[in-house]
């Protein structure tokens, strides 16, 4: 019969069709491929070998797994790279590798970027040049530092500049990337990491040339950044390299942000650009954006030594945060007792007002052993802000600092303050302050600098943010800073520690303005007549000024042991979480609570 010859041809051709069916597809997904490999396509290119091209698209599936290779393989010869290496600084999946602690990362658009194809016939074409996208999406599980337990995971969304790669600039679908992690992050209540090395898909001139046209920019992302701040969903950024244009912005929108002092720096143009504008000549990257200045002016919160600080810093924090707004910050066990006293609190409070000591003494003894974390430490200096825990319970924590400018609050602390405000009411994070103010800062510097309108913001802020606070008066509570303080909360949780001392205004500069005219008189009489009566005047304002008598008129609630001040404290963070937090997560979901953090 004719065409009989050709049987055995057949069905050996169908034989090695099914075996392509059955054949797993990791037996071909990992084979070493060369770059000139075609991508294959159509009747004509249905023959390899003498046998029918895989059904399973195991052919599609290499060219992929070719695709990512290179993009996860860092060129030693690419200009860019050597830079990088010459710099010091890590690639960035070097950095994703480092933050996930080599846990799985699950891409998203692993082989997006900029690619060129030859024709290789009618149906048929290879790719013959590809540029990874230099931003990089995806998720991956986390180890956060929280407390005593240790090897706690959560899910986080990472997005993550190449630097190496046009200096980060709009290239291979960054902005479309971008913009759905964006939305991811909304869509799933995940913390969003973000390692900013560049100006993370900011414009280039160079892109009017390739494209034949210039665009109007525009900033998509943050229509959905700002529903994320507001919402309580964990914003944190690193500056691991120079922040320029929109990378700036992007780690600078966050809840917290941290600069590596060896590599990092933050501007809003370099400084080539910055000198055809201002004809400052000169300047380096260090001297325009570096940590002496954006770590000293709260444009980024906390100072690290290296990339590696930097990580482990936003491991912390993310500690102490929840998922986003509508969950309870997480608790954990604590191994440091809430009884625990500390007799050393007792004489911490010098006797004469004039004398200083350092509020931090104080924080680290009252919280739990190890977890006190501070913000913001370089700026805004005549406050303290931070997180830590009581009883295992995420708290956050303010206080005067009297070492500086005696305490006085100026404009930086007063937005320091602000901002930490806003921080924990998104958060959810019940706040102990400790309190020592005698007021806002005076005098010509503090009024250029716009103390009193800053002073009030944060009193706004006090007055419009819900999250319970607990004041611990330690000494002085003077003014209208210091009213708005101890009285933001109706009713308002508080005690006062013997050395207690408050009023309307320090008798420093108060008995010469409200005696005035007695001491003129005074010392017209005779020569030293002004200095006894005002001394006879200290006396007896110091004597009434007794904190005794101001509990026995119930002018304060209750004036406590010193060293039982972490047991007071804790017993009231126990309540918030035990019976208030449940409210609370109960109005935010209904509604009738919407804190904002922009």
């Amino acid at each position: 019969m004719a065409g009989d010859d050709d049987v055995p041809g057949k069905a050996v051709s169908r034989l090695n069709q099914l075996s392509s069916h059955l054949s797993p597809i990791h037996a071909t997904n990992h084979r070493k491929i060369s770059s000139a490999d075609p991508i294959q396509h159509g009747k004509r290119a249905r023959k390899q070998n003498g046998n029918t091209l895989p059904l399973d698209h195991s052919d599609v599936l290499a060219e992929l797994s070719k695709l990512q290779t290179i993009a996860k393989t860092p060129d030693p010869s690419n200009r860019g790279v050597i830079a990088q290496q010459k710099a010091g600084k890590l690639w960035v999946r070097q950095r994703i590798e480092l933050l996930l602690d080599g846990s799985p990362f699950h891409e998203l658009g692993s082989v997006s970027g900029t690619a060129t194809f030859i024709q290789t016939g009618p149906r048929t074409e290879q790719v013959e040049s590809f540029v990874v996208s230099n931003n990089i999406q995806g998720l991956g599980n986390v180890t956060v530092k929280n407390g005593t337990e240790a090897g706690v995971k959560r899910k986080i969304l990472i997005t993550a500049d190449d630097f190496s790669i046009r200096a980060g600039h709009l290239d291979g679908a960054v902005p479309e990337k971008t913009l759905l992690a964006e939305k991811m992050a909304l869509t799933m209540r995940i913390p969003v990491v973000k390692l900013v090395d560049g100006s993370s898909g900011g414009g280039s001139v160079t892109l009017i040339r390739k494209d034949g046209y210039s665009y109007i920019p525009l900033v998509r992302a943050f229509h959905y950044v700002v529903p994320q701040l507001n919402q309580g969903i964990p914003n944190l950024g690193a500056v691991l390299g120079p922040a320029v244009g929109l990378g700036a912005a992007r780690v600078t929108a966050c809840h917290f942000s941290v600069m590596a002092a060896d590599v990092g720096s933050l501007f809003n143009a370099g400084p080539k650009v910055v000198e055809g504008a201002t004809f400052e000549e000169g300047l380096d990257v260090k001297d325009l954006g570096g940590p002496a200045m954006h770590c000293t002016n709260g444009t980024i919160d906390n100072l690290a030594i290296d990339e590696k600080d930097c990580i482990e810093q936003i491991k912390t924090v993310l500690g102490f945060l929840p998922n986003h707004g509508r969950c309870p910050p997480p608790s954990t066990e604590s191994e440091d007792s809430t009884e625990r006293e500390d007799l050393r609190l007792r004489s911490l409070i010098p006797r004469r007002q004039s004398r200083m000591y350092n509020a931090r003494t104080i924080i680290e003894s009252v919280v739990d052993m190890a977890s006190w974390f501070e913000i913001g430490a370089l700026w805004g200096t005549t406050v303290i802000s931070g997180l830590a825990r009581l009883g295992g319970k995420p708290v956050g924590i303010m206080s005067l600092n009297c070492e500086v400018n005696g305490g006085a609050i100026d404009a930086a602390g007063s937005q320091k303050l602000t901002r930490m405000l806003k921080f924990c009411d998104v958060f959810n994070l019940p706040i102990v302050e400790f309190l020592d103010i005698p007021g806002y800062a005076i005098g010509t510097f503090a009024e250029r600098s716009a103390t009193m309108r800053w002073g009030i913001e944060l009193a706004k802020t006090y007055y419009t943010t819900t999250t319970p606070i607990f004041a611990v008066i330690t000494r002085r509570v003077y003014g209208v800073a210091g009213g708005v303080m101890v009285d933001c909360r109706d009713p308002m949780p508080r005690v006062a520690w013997p050395s207690g001392n408050w009023g309307s205004l320090p008798l420093d500069g108060g008995i010469e303005v409200g005696h005035r005219h007695e001491l003129r008189e005074a010392e017209k009489k005779e020569a030293d007549g002004a200095e006894r009566r005002y001394k006879e005047l200290e006396d007896e304002y110091l004597r009434l000024m007794n904190p005794v008598r101001t509990a026995v008129k119930f002018g304060v609630e209750e004036i406590i042991d010193p060293k039982d001040t972490r047991k007071v404290v804790c017993q009231w963070v126990e309540h918030v979480y035990s019976t208030l937090m449940e409210i609370r997560l109960a109005d935010r979901a209904a509604g009738r609570i919407q804190p904002s953090f922009t």
